[in-house]
């Protein structure tokens, strides 16, 4: 019995853990490009009293096995990159990813990393920079002179001069990955690369798969509330039924120890 209030106890790591994960998805239901999380669960390992076709005599074998399993633990959080809602912003230097791929982001420490968040803004040098000024890559730097930015679906970035006339600046790239859930979140809307995801392969806005750029929209945050409440709802119950199973094993080694 004590074995059972164990992988009861598994049960109740592993639901808790699942809260977190819900937990955080609510918490970033506003946040700029967010994609939602999901707790992946795998069944630990198994005591095997008696395995699956042994000989139970000399002519037959036994056609199942006793098996007994030591609970459930929580084995990765997957990211699930499906397309966020597009919020109109009016805004020329917000930018929205229509499809796969990331913008990128250079770091202090000359490394590159990712983000869906779209919501750039202009350096005291006219560079293009995150909300926490890291600087978008290829860099783009929009002279003092300029009267209006344009981005094209292709990521081609020109500017209205106020003396007359138009300048092109540069064009945005587009990193995509073999497997995007692989990447590791860092915070502050980033991720990096790593050995799971793959090498980024840079591409041009629309072509190879990448998604097209869309100005003046940000890319909403992934999480379906009302999904995301019945997981928790359905997450609390099974904590409660984990609990219950420890209180049940409770009760019965009372009863033992009381009337035997």
């Amino acid at each position: 019995m004590d074995a059972s209030m164990w992988v009861a106890k598994t049960g109740l790591d592993a639901q808790q853990t699942r809260m977190n994960v819900i937990s955080n998805n609510l918490a970033n239901v506003n946040t700029t490009g967010f994609k939602r999380d999901r707790a992946v669960f795998e069944d630990m390992l198994y005591q095997n009293l008696r395995q699956p076709g042994g000989q139970t005599d000399a002519n037959s074998q036994a056609p199942t096995g006793l098996m007994l399993g030591t609970g459930v633990r929580i084995v990765a959080t997957e990211k699930i990159h499906a397309q966020g809602n597009m919020m109109t912003t009016q805004n020329p230097l917000d930018l929205a990813i229509a499809g796969g791929g990331f913008f990128q982001i250079a770091q202090t420490d000359g490394t590159l990393a990712y983000t869906r968040d779209g919501g750039f803004k202009l350096s005291n040098t006219g560079q293009l920079v995150t909300s926490s000024g890291a600087l978008l890559q290829p860099a783009i730097t929009v002279p003092q002179n300029a009267s209006s930015v344009t981005v094209g679906r292709d990521g081609t970035v020109s500017v209205e001069l106020t003396g007359g006339g138009n300048q092109v600046l540069g064009q945005i790239q587009i990193s995509r990955f073999v497997n995007p859930s692989g990447l590791q979140s860092m915070g502050q809307n980033l991720v990096k690369e790593t050995p799971a995801s793959g090498a980024p392969q840079v591409l041009v806005p629309g072509q190879g798969g990448a998604g097209s750029i869309v100005q003046g929209a940000l890319e909403a945050s992934n999480v379906n509330v009302v999904e995301e409440m019945v997981s928790m709802i359905e997450t609390q119950r099974a904590y409660e039924i984990n609990s219950k199973a420890i209180q049940a094993v409770d009760g019965m080694l009372k009863f033992i120890n009381n009337n035997l």
